[in-house]
């Protein structure tokens, strides 16, 4: 008897030795590749995905042998980092490779990247939109902005950018300087500077067009991409910028103060499509403030904006006209007077056809 209770128990550890032995072996095989020829495959893991989600992937695309072979492993390795983005993953890959490429996260080395940078927009949009596209923060924007090691190298290298980007007062030191256009880069992981650098360039080559007339003109390439800037904003329209640069040529000649809503919007570092501006802001005392006290004949003390080249354009050969004054109504319509009288009349118009901007007290 007691022969046959050994004998027993020997058979029912040999079958589980041998199932064990099979599960472990089924196990092993279902972790090798799909196939031994190469055979590229692209998935997507988008974030939030759970591990389960991802396994039902990579079987729907033939990239593994077994659903629940996967989930063991996943569970046996503590896998809990599976990163989110797209994938090229290869059939001759083993289940262990797989794993860890997706926990690794995605090669963005040869992934090259186009990054758009509008007119008319600020330093803070900048900052944001690089934020955006590559692995930079706004901060590390700020922080090469503040970079004096960097700024003086700019100045030594190109013939636009003077001490002037240096002055304390002025928020951004190259606020204007960088050209708004589309630009290609290697990949997300690009640096600020290298951006920078290759927005700075592209301003340089088309104020080297204009480079002998805007030298024996007398007025700086700072004042000019003030000015430029103040055109940018006040005009949406082409045909109108010419026009709008006269009346700000006409008024500095004058000793009258600019007067530009845009520039205390840029003062008060709040962007138009925010909020309409408090009476107390029009009237603040700012270096970047034309409607606030002791700005009589003064531009702002830098740019405000990234300017396009008609903006730039018309700077550098303003309309010639009588002009003093303009307004623009709520659609970007512009309407010029040479008299307070004639604006004022213009003023009354837009009020009464309700295309006037009005402010909180």
């Amino acid at each position: 008897m007691k022969k046959k209770v050994i004998t027993v128990i020997s058979v029912i550890l040999a079958i589980i030795f041998i199932s064990l032995l099979g599960m472990f072996i089924f196990y092993n095989a279902m972790q090798n590749p799909i196939q031994k020829q190469s055979e590229t495959v692209e998935i997507e893991i988008t974030k939030g995905q759970t591990s389960e989600d991802v396994c039902k992937t990579l079987q729907s695309k033939g990239l593994i042998r077994n659903e629940l072979v996967f989930k063991i492993y996943v569970k046996l390795n503590k896998v809990n980092n599976i990163q989110a983005g797209k994938f090229e993953l290869n059939k001759n890959m083993s289940l262990s490779e797989i794993v860890e490429a997706i926990e690794k996260g995605p090669d963005t080395s040869n992934e090259t990247i186009n990054i758009t940078f509008l007119e008319g927009k600020n330093m803070r949009w900048i900052a944001k939109t690089i934020a955006e596209n590559t692995k930079n923060t706004e901060d590390d924007v700020f922080e090469k902005l503040q970079d004096k090691a960097y700024l003086n190298e700019l100045i030594e290298k190109y013939w636009f950018i003077t001490d002037d980007i240096l002055d304390e007062d002025i928020y951004y030191p190259l606020e204007g300087y960088l050209f708004p256009d589309t630009y290609n880069f290697i990949n997300d992981e690009v640096k600020v500077e290298t951006i920078f650098n290759e927005m700075i360039k592209q301003m340089n080559e088309k104020l080297s067009t204009y480079r002998s007339k805007i030298e024996n003109s007398g007025i700086s390439v700072h004042k000019l991409l003030t000015l430029s800037s103040i055109v940018e904003l006040e005009s949406s329209n082409k045909e109108d910028r010419a026009g709008v640069s006269s009346v700000i040529y006409n008024r500095l000649n004058k000793n009258m103060p600019i007067g530009s809503d845009v520039t205390t919007y840029y003062a008060v570092k709040v962007d138009m499509s925010e909020r309409d501006l408090y009476k107390s802001e029009l009237n603040k005392s700012n270096p970047y403030n034309t409607r606030g006290p002791n700005m009589q004949g003064k531009l702002p003390i830098g740019p405000i904006c990234s300017v396009g080249i008609s903006s730039i354009e018309a700077a550098i050969n303003p309309e010639d006209t009588n002009y003093l004054y303009f307004v623009a109504d709520k659609n970007g319509k512009i309407y010029f007077a040479e008299t307070e009288a004639g604006h004022n009349k213009n003023i009354s118009d837009l009020k009464a056809k309700n295309l006037w901007y009005t402010y909180d007290n």
